[in-house]
């Protein structure tokens, strides 16, 4: 059966393991129990790691402030998750152009050798990767180890693991019924099949209590597959609010229902194959970067398996913060409040008057703004286009994602240093919960890379 465990090499390659799941690492095929899989264990959960990444630069355009006097703040970081949808298009200047061809010229370099230097690439994805010619899907896969760095192994491992993807949206995203049609199984033997040829009632086959449809049995495959429902529905709602000014995401089209379609198979994958954690609000909007990035890709067999690559990537990147989805392990030492905690400290590192006017004098915590800017990966607080550019400082930071979020964090608190000084709890919360969009992400991006790092947390890579 398909088991959600995979096979970590001793010394593994400094690129993202796969721990969720079963699609990368490799999982092994084995027959069902009474016709139906156990995809994990009970109880086993996802394990976070360290990933590798560094990156370029996008304009942003101005905020939207809510202008209405608050009633009141919510301090409930978890219901902070979701921010209204923002409109936001950037303009490129001349010199932006020019640099753009150069990092190209570079970028396809390095991607046309035959075995690619990690290393390097990554200081390239650190100057900005362009825009077009598919570039961004090849280097983001590569920087999440989902693409190996020997350009011989592309097409065997890509083959491979879209065709374990394709084999678990039949095991998991098919009724119990339509499975073992699938799979040419009859719930009854022929010989207990009601064989009466005379005219009146229909023929039927006789099923065992665990596969009937109304079963509530833990070992019945339909009630399984109904415990999911209310997970879909939530998974429907959400995608149906997933930035809804880009057309890519929204409306009625042929094309923007497929895209909600694929990316609706892959939270619902992700769901059942990490029981522990299944879906949380939010995760939809990590998942759209990396899902609009794979299908825009010019290469049509790429962009065709976009649905099977982004699923992959999906996983790897949340195995470096799966912990901040989890409540229960708030707490612990790799849940939100411990990053939360990295985050202030890094604040009261590289600025302490900074960090004492927000804890101390009006009591602005990190729970209060930063719990969405770290689970969500920053993608409520910019526009789609700048979103882009900060994943690839992210994803190519050798340090790992966490480490170079923290950063972009911090420096977004010193990037409002003089507005924030001068502001009260309501205001300095009012501008932290609706960063302004009008901030210059280039030099964004060189506060954080220039910041004192938190030598407290400091870890390499494997």
């Amino acid at each position: 059966m398909l088991k959600g465990k995979l096979k970590i090499p001793d010394k593994p390659r400094k690129v993202f393991p796969d721990r969720l799941g079963s699609l990368v690492a490799g999982f092994d095929l084995k027959e069902p129990e009474n016709g139906w899989y156990s995809v994990l264990e009970p109880g086993e959960e996802l394990k976070a790691f360290e990933p590798n990444g560094l990156g370029s630069v996008e304009p942003v355009t101005a905020c939207d402030f809510d202008d209405e006097k608050p009633r009141g703040v919510d301090l409930d970081f978890r219901s902070l998750l979701v921010r209204p949808a923002k409109d936001g298009h950037g303009s490129v200047s001349a010199m932006e152009v020019i640099a753009a061809d150069e990092k190209r010229s570079d970028l396809e370099h390095e991607l046309s050798q035959q075995e690619i230097n990690l290393e390097k690439l990554q200081r390239i994805a650190n100057k900005g990767l362009p825009d077009g010619g598919g570039l961004r899907a090849t280097t983001w896969k590569l920087l999440l180890g989902y693409l190996p760095p020997s350009r011989d192994l592309w097409e065997k491992d890509l083959t491979e693991n879209r065709s374990k993807y394709a084999k678990l949206k039949e095991e998991l995203l098919s009724s119990p019924s339509d499975f073992a049609q699938s799979r040419g199984e009859n719930t009854t033997p022929a010989e207990e099949v009601e064989t009466d040829t005379t005219d009146g009632p229909l023929q039927r086959r006789k099923i065992s209590p665990e596969d009937h449809p109304l079963s509530v049995g833990k070992a019945s495959a339909w009630s399984q597959f109904f415990q999911y429902a209310e997970i879909v529905e939530q998974i429907d709602r959400d995608l149906q609010r997933t930035h809804p000014d880009m057309k890519f995401f929204s409306g009625e089209t042929e094309n923007s229902r497929k895209h909600r379609e694929a990316m609706r198979n892959i939270l619902i994958l992700f769901a059942k194959l990490n029981p522990a954690i299944r879906y949380v609000q939010g995760m939809n909007e990590v998942l759209a970067p990396i899902y609009y990035v794979f299908s825009t890709d010019p290469n049509e067999q790429n962009a065709a398996n976009a649905e099977a690559d982004s699923f992959s990537c999906f996983v790897r990147l949340l195995s470096d913060s799966v912990d901040h989805f989890c409540q229960q392990l708030d707490n612990s030492a790799g849940g939100i409040l411990s990053t939360l905690s990295r985050l202030s400290e890094l604040l009261k590192e590289n600025d302490e008057e900074l960090w004492r006017h927000l804890e101390y004098t009006t009591k602005v915590q990190p729970q209060f703004y930063a719990f969405r800017w770290i689970t969500l990966l920053l993608t409520q607080e910019f526009s789609f286009q700048s979103i882009l550019r900060i994943w690839d400082s992210l994803l190519s930071n050798p340090f790992g994602v966490q480490d170079m979020l923290l950063r972009v964090c911090c420096a977004m608190l010193l990037c409002l240093k003089g507005r924030l000084l001068s502001g009260d709890f309501i205001a300095n919360l009012k501008l932290l919960q609706h960063y302004p969009t009008d901030i210059n992400l280039d030099h964004l991006l060189n506060v954080a890379t220039e910041l004192s790092p938190d030598t407290s947390s400091f870890r390499l890579s494997l």
